[in-house]
C-alpha cells in the first residue's frame, strides 16, 4: 500500500466490522477516537496465537512458551522502531495509556516530587492527565498547576512560558486532544520544560493512531499510548522512557518477572524493561499490537495524516452549513476531531438518534469535564475519524444531524 494513491476504499476491505449493519443502516463507524475497529490482520494473529502458540512468555523451556516469547519480545522491536526509541529497554508494556501515566507518576513523580515543586499540566487534559497528577501532588505535598486555552482550544504560549519556572519539575500534556483534536506544539514544549531541568510526559494515547511518532526527535522523557486507540486490542499500551530515567526509578508493582532473586531478607529487581512488567504480561495484545503497527507502517502514517487531515477539512466545512451548530475546537493544527453542540436538542439526544441511523460517535464529557466547563457546555457530540473513514461516512453524519433539526425544530 505504501508510495500509491491512498485507497480508502481498498482500506476499510480490511476492516471486517465495516461491512455489518446496525439498525438496518451501514455501519458508520466515528467514534474513534474513543477505540478503533481492527483490521483482519489484527483478528488473524490473536486467532493464530491463541490456536497455536498460546503458553506464557519468559518462563517455560517448552516449544509453545518459547514461541510465545519470541513473539511478545518482536512485538517489543516493532514497538521499539515504531516510536524511534534507541533501545529496547526504554519499552515498557503496560495495559494502556492510563497506566504509563500511573506508573510515571508513582514511580517517578512520587520518588522525586516533594513540597513546594510543581506538576504543570494543561486545560486540555484528560482526566488520566489530571488525576493521576492530582494524587501525587496529595503524596507529595506539591502543587498541581494548570495553562489555559484560548477560545479555539489552543495552548495559550505565553501563560506556559510564564508557568514553567524552578519550581517546575515534571510537565505532562496531550500530544493531540482527545475532545477537540487540537495538535500541542510537543516539541517546542519539551524544549522549554528541559530549560529548567523539568520532565516531561506526553500523553500520546490520541496521536499513535494518526501521526508518525519519533521519541528522540522530541527529546521527550516519557510518552505512552494504548494500542486499542490505533487498531490494535484492548487492555495493552506503552510506555517509553529515558534509560536513565527509568534505570533510576523504583518498581511501580512487585511480583513475578520483576525479580532477579527474592528472599525474605532481600529482593533484587530483574533488568529494563522487565522491572516494570510484573507477573503475566499482556502477551496477546503486545503481539496483536505489533500487527496493527506493521499493518499502520505499511500504509503509512505520513500519507494517514495527509489523508485524514482532507477528509477533516470537509467535514468541518460540512458541519459549518448546518443551521444551529457550533463546533468547540477550532485550533490551526488540529486531528481528526469533530466535536460540536446544536441549539435545537442535548448531545445525548443527538447521539441517540444518529445511532438509530447507524452512526456511531461519542457524547458527554470525553473524560474532560474541566474542558467542558471552561467551554459552558455539558457535553459535546465526537465524531472521530480514523484512516478507514470517508466522505460518505461524513455526508451520513451530516444527514443525521438533519434529521435531528427536523425532529427538534
Amino acid at each position: 500500500m505504501k508510495g500509491t494513491t491512498y485507497d480508502v476504499a481498498r482500506i476499510r476491505e480490511d476492516f471486517p466490522i465495516l461491512r455489518r449493519e446496525v439498525n438496518g443502516h451501514p455501519l458508520v463507524y466515528l467514534d474513534n477516537a474513543a477505540s478503533a475497529q481492527k483490521p483482519q490482520v489484527v483478528i488473524d494473529t490473536l486467532d493464530e496465537y491463541y490456536r497455536e502458540h498460546n503458553a506464557n512468555v519468559h518462563r517455560g523451556l517448552h516449544t509453545l512458551s518459547e514461541e510465545a516469547t519470541t513473539a511478545y519480545e518482536e512485538g517489543r522491536e516493532v514497538s521499539r522502531r515504531f516510536i524511534n526509541a534507541g533501545s529496547l529497554e526504554e519499552v515498557i508494556f503496560v495495559r494502556g495509556t492510563t497506566e504509563g501515566i500511573n506508573l510515571v507518576a508513582q514511580s517517578y513523580g512520587r520518588t522525586h516530587l516533594q513540597r513546594g515543586d510543581e506538576v504543570l499540566i494543561t486545560y486540555m487534559e484528560h482526566h488520566s492527565n489530571i488525576v493521576p497528577w492530582q494524587i501525587v501532588c496529595e503524596q507529595t505535598g506539591a502543587t498541581l498547576k494548570v495553562c489555559p486555552i484560548d477560545e479555539h482550544g489552543q495552548l495559550v504560549w505565553e501563560s506556559f512560558e510564564a508557568l514553567v519556572g524552578a519550581r517546575t519539575k515534571i510537565v505532562a500534556f496531550a500530544h493531540i486532544s482527545n475532545a477537540l483534536g487540537t495538535i500541542n506544539p510537543v516539541r517546542r514544549m519539551v524544549e522549554k520544560a528541559h530549560e529548567v531541568g523539568a520532565v516531561t510526559v506526553i500523553d500520546g494515547a490520541q496521536a499513535a493512531p494518526h501521526l508518525r511518532i519519533d521519541v528522540q526527535a522530541l527529546d521527550c522523557d516519557f510518552y505512552t499510548f494504548s494500542g486499542h486507540k490505533m487498531f490494535a486490542p484492548t487492555g495493552v499500551g506503552v510506555l517509553y522512557g529515558k534509560k536513565h530515567l527509568l534505570e533510576a526509578m523504583p518498581p511501580w508493582q512487585g511480583g513475578g518477572d520483576m525479580i532477579k532473586t527474592v528472599s525474605f531478607e532481600r529482593t533484587v529487581y530483574n533488568a529494563l524493561p522487565y522491572k516494570f512488567e510484573a507477573g503475566t504480561p499482556i502477551i496477546a495484545g503486545v503481539i496483536g499490537m505489533a500487527a496493527a503497527m506493521r499493518y499502520l507502517e505499511e500504509v503509512g502514517l505520513d500519507r494517514i495524516a495527509a489523508y485524514e487531515a482532507e477528509l477533516l477539512e470537509y467535514g468541518t466545512r460540512r458541519l459549518q452549513e448546518i443551521p444551529g451548530l457550533r463546533l468547540i475546537g477550532t485550533a490551526s493544527q488540529k486531528a481528526g476531531v469533530l466535536s460540536f453542540v446544536m441549539d435545537v436538542a442535548h448531545p445525548h439526544d443527538i447521539g441517540t438518534i444518529l445511532s438509530h441511523e447507524g452512526v456511531a460517535v461519542r457524547t458527554g464529557h470525553h473524560c474532560a469535564q474541566p474542558l467542558m466547563d471552561f467551554f459552558q457546555v455539558p457535553a459535546t457530540v465526537r465524531a472521530s475519524l480514523a484512516l478507514y473513514n470517508d466522505r460518505d461516512d461524513l455526508d451520513a453524519l451530516v444527514r443525521g444531524l438533519e434529521k435531528v433539526r427536523r425532529l427538534f425544530a
